[in-house]
């Protein structure tokens, strides 16, 4: 079953635990056919062999399949720890969701669906995950852990992530970093989804806020999540509409194919902007729309967990 079978198959946010370990089972299945090609389901119990070490833990039946060298991780090793941040305001939860869609089709539910992914790959390599959610204030903070219980807390959160706010909550990304920062006493991956709505006179602030989560040597993994159709190609018709900031609730009325060029001019410089910043503080920028799957993410994750072991 591909992975779009089984979105459609669950679709109700009650099942995430479940729909999370779908997705993840999918994935490690079809890891034989990506660059990850040689681990098997245990793939979490190896490490990249690095010049210079002890050649007495290197996996010689790996390296016969794959030609690569990979060291043998005992339990005590592979414990990750890692934070995850959601941005949970106002702006996140657009689109608006129509009775026949799933959850997921909004940049919250596919940030929360993401997280439960990520969380559910943490529990079965034995990794401690923690979570933090803002908004316009800081509306929940855990500490990395690692039980059966702490993951069902966790998840439990998430769920109630996806119901629609009845206030608007605006973003205050850079506080908020900066408080997540000052928690994190022991080197994490530090994990962020936003839409990256602050307002262009708060970007150099929102930088130095993601460049204090580097402190303590973490490393820092921004998914910026955003829809492509409607957000990043601006694909409307050219009846006149209304567009809603949904975080401050002002209004513009407009014919689509009027700004349609210079706002996907403007839109593609600033997503430029964001990578090329990012690039120069050592943090890993992967833009996500929410039509797209999960590998993505999954992909980046166990990519940048070798480069930090």
């Amino acid at each position: 079953m591909n992975l779009e079978n089984q979105l459609e198959k669950i679709s109700s946010f009650q099942h995430l635990e479940l729909l999370a370990n779908q997705i993840v089972e999918g994935f490690i299945s079809g890891m034989h056919k990506s660059p990850f090609h040689g681990f098997s389901a245990e793939f979490a119990e190896h490490k990249i062999y690095n010049t210079g070490e002890s050649t007495k833990h290197i996996d010689w039946k790996l390296f016969a399949k794959t030609d690569r060298l990979y060291t043998k991780r005992f339990e005590e090793e592979t414990n990750l720890r890692c934070h995850l941040i959601i941005d949970n305001s106002s702006s996140m939860h657009y689109p608006k969701l129509e009775k026949n869609q799933s959850f997921y089709e909004n940049k919250i539910g596919f940030s929360v669906l993401a997280s439960a992914v990520l969380m559910n790959l943490l529990k079965k390599q034995r990794d401690a995950v923690g979570l933090s959610i803002y908004s316009d204030s800081y509306e929940y903070y855990s500490p990395e852990k690692g039980s059966d219980r702490h993951h069902r807390m966790l998840l439990n959160k998430l769920e109630n992530l996806l119901k629609t706010p009845d206030e608007t909550k605006q973003t205050d990304t850079t506080t908020y970093l900066h408080q997540i920062a000052e928690k994190m006493h022991r080197r994490s991956m530090i994990i962020l989804f936003t839409d990256m709505f602050q307002g262009n006179k708060e970007d150099e602030k929102l930088f130095k806020a993601l460049q204090h989560l580097k402190h303590n040597k973490h490393k820092v993994v921004l998914f910026h999540v955003f829809d492509k159709k409607t957000e990043y190609s601006f694909n409307y018709d050219n009846s006149p509409r209304k567009f809603i900031d949904l975080e401050n609730g002002d209004s513009i009325n407009v014919f689509a194919e009027n700004i349609k060029t210079e706002y996907e001019k403007k839109v593609k410089t600033y997503f430029e902007t964001i990578s090329n910043t990012c690039a120069m503080y050592k943090i890993k920028y992967v833009p996500v729309s929410i039509d797209e799957n999960f590998e993505k993410i999954l992909t980046t994750y166990l990519i940048e967990k070798q480069k930090f072991g």
